[in-house]
């Protein structure tokens, strides 16, 4: 240790730790679990969190760590490397550390994005299991969330073929009116298929459906999701399944999964989804993975619950946002952190050279293409440009009162220069700063990141949210553009103002979080506009409502529910080796 990363791919880096990972009994005795605590599962077991946290209420928490970062690249820019990478250097320094992140979804692994579990010398392990349904929690959402389909248009189908009589003596049901052209669901699957995003079912004759237009997500999109990331327990999953808007009937009521009778038979596919899987980085310190949220549509974090267990199990625990700052960091802030009532310490800013000069005006980065030279040669007026988005971003962490540490995740292109011009502007703006080489050094590498993040620690915080939840959704939404985006102000078209003047006046909504949905590529709503643009508008277009997880999601732009697969997608190049079974190509 460490592995030449160089010289190795990630599944190869990966296949050499596994031989020594943990197994569910040694991670039982390491961790001073009891043995009802843990839940094996082949050579990867569950944490059930309610015993443990039942047992560990009265133990102090740890200190909490997030991990976001500045605005991308396509490429992103090593959120989930760099939280592995400071989980490593926190256990070099002999802390007693571990996290949470989300799992990822098939659709990413097997296009561009690849697998979400770290690089190098900081990645997650076993790879394999955590790129390729894990415990199959992505499995059991995806059939609970495609159950309430089969029940919505069913439904339709039966109100269809019996009249009020028959469907009472026939079905025992009454007659709900869906609405087809109000129909808010769709169905999912956990890859990224283009093809299915508008769709027509029902084709054929009575017996084969309600003939009407549909559309398909990506599983980590659905609604379901969201409420696992969000959760405090069993009753609470339950009862917010129960709450999920379906559709709405020809009178504008809301069509529930409690209305269709559903909402429980959900909550039994997802009964085992509340445990989070354990899993370890490659120098093996524990984390958790749990839960995957869209993080454009919902909140784009590992689950409460994580976050629970982690704060009694371990004096230092991590974890990470999606995206950058100005979304992943912003829900974090003001919806995770209200709903668990936990209050973080340290915000860790992931940081590139190589984005930081496309702010600054560098040529398009796409990905599954080479960087154009610019980035990858010293240029120094670029990135003096550039910085002014990471500064943007700490400005945003300070004014949640949390302390900012910027990390340059060090990349071998990077220069002396660079790098010293990167931590004079951190260091400026309010922000400790540290150079890491996780991915390279592993935890050897990241000591400088784990020393600034403990020092952090220490020092006194004073987290506060941005609104009070007594604020109307317009303020809110005004509040965040001007401060988290740096928008000059907010345009509603007359629909979305209408609809959001409805749900001001109506007390069912005070208490629903607001979920920002915009772009991750840019402050703005347009993915092309680079930097720390002034003197913007923010466009709302819509107000999504999402009943069960209780988020009103006002519309920056179009986002799409289910991405496309590449002309070049990672799956060409994943393979099964025939005589041991092992899977290569991961990336």
């Amino acid at each position: 240790m460490p592995y030449d990363a160089t010289k190795m791919k990630d599944w190869q880096i990966a296949e050499e730790a596994e031989k020594n990972m943990p197994t569910p009994d040694q991670w039982r005795e390491k961790m001073n679990l009891q043995k009802d605590e843990i839940i094996p599962m082949g050579r990867l077991c569950r944490l059930d969190f309610m015993k443990i946290i039942d047992r560990l209420q009265n133990r102090p928490d740890g200190k909490y760590i997030e991990v976001t970062a500045i605005t991308p690249t396509p490429l992103g820019e090593g959120k989930s490397t760099t939280s592995c990478g400071l989980m490593e250097g926190l256990g070099k320094l002999g802390k007693n550390v571990g996290g949470a992140l989300r799992q990822p979804s098939g659709g990413p692994t097997m296009n561009i994005k690849g697998t979400a579990a770290g690089g190098g010398n900081a990645l997650l392990i076993p790879m394999t299991e955590f790129s390729m349904g894990l415990t199959g929690d992505i499995n059991d959402i995806m059939n609970a969330h495609n159950l309430a389909m089969v029940a919505l248009t069913a439904r339709m189908q039966h109100e269809r073929n019996y009249n009020d009589e028959q469907l009472q003596r026939l079905t025992r049901m009454r007659r709900l009116d869906v609405d087809p052209t109000r129909v808010e669901m769709g169905w999912i699957m956990d890859f990224c298929a283009q093809s299915l995003r508008n769709i027509i079912i029902g084709l054929g004759g009575r017996q084969d459906g309600f003939t009407m237009q549909s559309k398909f997500g990506i599983a980590v999109s659905s609604e379901l999701m969201a409420i696992l990331s969000i959760i405090n327990d069993l009753p609470d999953l339950k009862k917010r399944l129960n709450e999920i808007t379906v559709a709405f009937d020809k009178r504008g009521k809301p069509v529930t999964t409690g209305d269709l009778e559903v909402g429980n038979a959900m909550t039994a596919w997802m009964r085992n989804t509340i445990n989070p899987t354990l899993m370890s980085t490659v120098e093996y310190q524990p984390c958790m993975v749990h839960a995957g949220p869209f993080a454009n549509i919902a909140v784009g974090q590992s689950s409460i619950i994580a976050d629970r267990v982690g704060l009694k199990l371990f004096d230092y625990h991590v974890t990470e946002s999606g995206f950058a700052a100005d979304i992943g960091f912003e829900k974090f802030w003001n919806v995770k952190c209200r709903y668990s009532g936990l209050k973080p310490h340290v915000s860790v800013l992931t940081t590139t050279i190589r984005a930081l000069k496309m702010h600054g005006g560098g040529p398009k980065v796409v990905a599954g293409l080479p960087l154009p030279v610019d980035y990858t040669k010293e240029n120094l007026q670029l990135l003096e440009r550039g910085v002014e988005n990471m500064v943007h971003h700490i400005q945003t962490i300070r004014r949640s009162g949390m302390n900012p540490v910027v990390c340059i995740n060090a990349f071998h292109t990077d220069t002396k220069a660079e790098i010293a011009l990167v931590r004079k502007h951190a260091e400026a703006a309010g922000a400790r700063c540290a150079l890491s080489e996780h991915w390279a050094r592993g935890g050897e590498g990241a000591i400088e990141l784990a020393e600034a993040v403990v020092e952090a620690c220490e020092q006194p915080s004073e987290f506060k949210f941005l609104y009070p939840m007594e604020m109307k959704l317009r303020d809110r939404v005004a509040l965040i553009a001007k401060e988290v985006y740096g928008a000059a102000g907010v345009s509603w078209t007359p629909d979305a103002e209408a609809k959001a003047k409805m749900l001001e006046a109506d007390p069912k909504y005070d208490d629903y979080a607001t979920m920002m949905v915009k772009t991750h590529l840019s402050l703005t709503h347009d993915p092309a506009v680079k930097g720390v643009p002034k003197g913007w508008t923010l466009p709302i277009r819509d107000v999504l409502i999402y009943s069960g997880s209780k988020f009103l999601c006002p519309c920056a732009g179009t986002i799409s529910l289910m991405p496309g697969t590449s002309s070049d997608p990672a799956f060409r190049r994943v393979d099964v080796d025939v005589k041991t079974g092992k899977v290569m190509g991961l990336f």
